[in-house]
């Protein structure tokens, strides 16, 4: 009888372990979310699609939209400067939803992200200083204007 070799396959259900040469524990996600975090991808908000295509699509650093980390998902998220970009809408001011989003951001810090929150008020009428923030953020030198 023949050994059977798996060159190059990762043994299905199993997560990924903890590489030292990475020094990173990968983040858990809920594929449970799929198929809404892709849902959400196709019709974005206003003030997302004018952040994504004006801004973050061609930033040097690669952003994703509404990618899942944990039981969330992040409007926009870049993996080599470990950040988050959540736009809040007018909902986010009910004080149940304020308390949602300050546990996902302790989530969100704990797993070593750094979150930037903004308004679609903010994303509206201050795009520039909201693109030079995050551009802060992602440690990037500063743009000559």
């Amino acid at each position: 009888m023949r050994a059977v070799t798996y060159r190059n396959r990762k043994p299905k259900g199993l997560l990924p372990t903890f590489d030292p040469e990475r020094k990173e524990i990968p983040m858990k996600r809920n594929g449970d979310l799929k198929p809404f975090s892709r849902q959400l991808r196709t019709a974005p908000t206003k003030e997302e699609f004018l952040l994504w295509n004006n801004f973050l699509r061609k930033y040097p650093l690669q952003f994703r939209r509404q990618y899942i980390i944990g039981n969330y998902i992040a409007d926009f998220y870049c993996h080599k400067a470990k950040l988050v970009i959540e736009l809040d809408g007018s909902q986010h001011y009910d004080p149940e939803e304020v308390e949602k989003d300050r546990i996902r951001t302790e989530y969100l810090k704990s797993q070593g992200l750094h979150v930037l929150r903004f308004t679609n008020l903010e994303i509206t009428r201050e795009f520039n200083a909201v693109c030079e923030a995050i551009h802060i953020a992602c440690g990037e030198p500063e743009r000559k204007s």
